[in-house]
C-alpha cells in the first residue's frame, strides 16, 4: 500500500513538473510578452505619407535664312528676287504631382515564426464588410521582442520589412475604375 501511494505521488509530481516547464519562462512579477510561434500581438498602425514632385521644362529654337537681290543697268531695272526662310519651334511643359495619405487602425497578428537571431516574423489580416463595401487589411513583417510593449502591442513603424496592404471592393471601387470603352482606348492608343 505504501509503495502504491509513493508511486502515485511520484507520477503526480513528475507530470506537474512537465507542465511547469511550459510556464518556467513566465515572470511572476510582469505580464506575459508574446515571443513564441502562435502568440498574438496587436499592431497599432499609424502611417502618414506625403510626397510632392514638380517638374518644368522649357525649350526653344529659332533659325532664319535670307537671300535677297536687286540690280539695275543704265536705268533699266533688273527684276529682283527675295527669298526668306524662317523656322521657329518652342515648347513649354510643366507638371506637378502631390500625394498624401493617413492610415490609422489596430490589427491583431500572430507570430508566424521565430528567426534564429530571436526576431519574430508576424502575419495578420482583417476583412471588414459594411453595406456591400469590403476592405481587406493585411500586414506582415519582422518585429524585435524589445519593441513589443507590456500590453503586447507594437507600432507599425517598429516593424522592419513591413508590408501593409489595404484593398477595397464594392460599389465605390467600381465607380472609380474606368469603363471598358476607356480601357479599350487606352490599350489602343
Amino acid at each position: 500500500m505504501k509503495k502504491t501511494i509513493i508511486i502515485l505521488l511520484t507520477m503526480t509530481v513528475c507530470s506537474l513538473g512537465q507542465t511547469m516547464k511550459q510556464y518556467a519562462s513566465n515572470s511572476l512579477f510582469s505580464d506575459y510578452k508574446a515571443s513564441r510561434v502562435g502568440d498574438a500581438i496587436t499592431i497599432v498602425v499609424v502611417e502618414a505619407s506625403q510626397a510632392s514632385n514638380k517638374a518644368e521644362t522649357s525649350t526653344g529654337r529659332s533659325s532664319d535664312i535670307g537671300l535677297g537681290g536687286k540690280g539695275s543697268v543704265s536705268g533699266n531695272s533688273i527684276p529682283g528676287a527675295d527669298l526668306d526662310l524662317g523656322t521657329n519651334s518652342e515648347f513649354k511643359g510643366a507638371g506637378v504631382t502631390k500625394s498624401s495619405g493617413m492610415f490609422r487602425t489596430k490589427i491583431s497578428a500572430l507570430i508566424d515564426s521565430v528567426l534564429p537571431n530571436g526576431l519574430l516574423h508576424i502575419k495578420g489580416s482583417r476583412k471588414i464588410s459594411i453595406n456591400g463595401e469590403e476592405q481587406m487589411i493585411s500586414i506582415k513583417g519582422i518585429v524585435r521582442v524589445s519593441d513589443i510593449q507590456a500590453d503586447n502591442t507594437v507600432y507599425s513603424y517598429n516593424i522592419s520589412e513591413a508590408e501593409l496592404i489595404l484593398e477595397g471592393s464594392g460599389a465605390i471601387d467600381r465607380v472609380q475604375s474606368p469603363g471598358w470603352l476607356t480601357k479599350l482606348f487606352h490599350w489602343l492608343f
